[in-house]
């Protein structure tokens, strides 16, 4: 492997910490001997595009500074190929280091543990969500990777109302737009289909596909999801009235509203999903409103991992 490395910021993530955290993560990186380059890009597909020919190039791994939306940028240059990810978590959320065992806001302790397992070759290969329109009839040269997890129903309107509002900044913005949700929203009516079996039609608050345990910065909605395991844990929040999911919902934070009978967790390696009027969004980032099709793809990206 190269001793080239190549840093791939988002200098905006976390109210700036990105560029911020680049210099110590980039320290820790030399001072183990690699040579260290940075990538920014102008934007987002600027940055990927710079990204993607790094990797063609032979970088002996990428290294994403950001959150979880830069993590998700860099697996769509590094999936599929046997390029390492690397990832220094300084976001908001940091969902996708949180499960594979990383520092989390410490970029100089994230340096650290991305060049001593790359020294030792302490790599490990991961599960990933390949998703797309089903309009596009499955093309994969549309396909938009995931790490974490799709949602689709209350929590991609959560997303949606969030990311309109310019105030406040961080998590609280977000509390807020849950608190608006929760006033307007109604069950929507689903159809799904899970592998080869017969469509499905539910009434659902929502329906999340995982790959990895939790989004929205350490809500664990698929709390039991495996990253290796080759399948999908995908978690239905059945048709609840608001007193019910105003209970429900804060035990998203330690996995205990699985246990409620509203519900429920299938598992599958492929999944397509319809409802009306929902913009799907996988590791925070919007793909387009349903229906689309996600199919776990076992060992698709190779990581730096604990």
């Amino acid at each position: 492997m190269t001793s080239e490395i190549t840093l791939f910021v988002n200098p905006a993530a976390g109210r700036g910490r990105g560029a911020w955290a680049a210099q110590p993560a980039a320290s820790a990186l030399r001072a183990a001997g690699f040579s260290v380059r940075t990538v920014l890009g102008e934007n987002a597909g600027d940055g990927l595009t710079r990204a993607r020919a790094a990797v063609e190039g032979g970088t002996g791994a990428l290294v994403a500074v950001g959150g979880d939306g830069m993590a998700n940028l860099a697996l769509q240059a590094v999936a599929g190929t046997r390029t390492p990810l690397g990832l220094v978590a300084v976001g908001t959320g940091n969902d996708f280091a949180r499960d594979l065992g990383l520092p989390v806001r410490d970029p100089a302790a994230a340096g650290r543990a991305i060049a001593e397992a790359l020294k030792e070759n302490r790599l490990r290969d991961v599960d990933l969500g390949r998703v797309h329109s089903s309009r596009a009839h499955g093309s994969r040269a549309d396909a938009t990777w995931f790490g974490t997890v799709l949602a689709s129903g209350f929590d991609s309107r959560v997303n949606d109302r969030g990311n309109r509002m310019r105030w406040p900044v961080g998590r609280l913005r977000y509390d807020l737009a849950i608190l608006a949700e929760l006033a307007a929203f109604r069950p929507l009516p689903y159809r799904i289909r899970l592998d080869d079996g017969e469509v499905e039609e539910i009434e659902a608050t929502l329906v999340a596909v995982g790959n990895g345990s939790s989004y929205g910065g350490g809500m664990r909605i698929c709390a039991g999801a495996d990253l290796g395991d080759g399948l999908f844990d995908i978690t239905v929040v059945g048709d609840c009235k608001r007193r019910t999911l105003i209970g429900v919902f804060p035990k998203v934070y330690k996995g205990t509203h699985l246990q409620h009978p509203k519900v429920t967790v299938r598992r599958a390696a492929r999944i397509e999903i319809q409802a009306p009027d929902v913009t799907g969004y996988a590791d925070g980032e919007p793909l387009g409103p349903l229906p689309l099709t996600a199919e776990c793809v076992r060992g698709a990206v190779r990581v730096v991992a604990s």
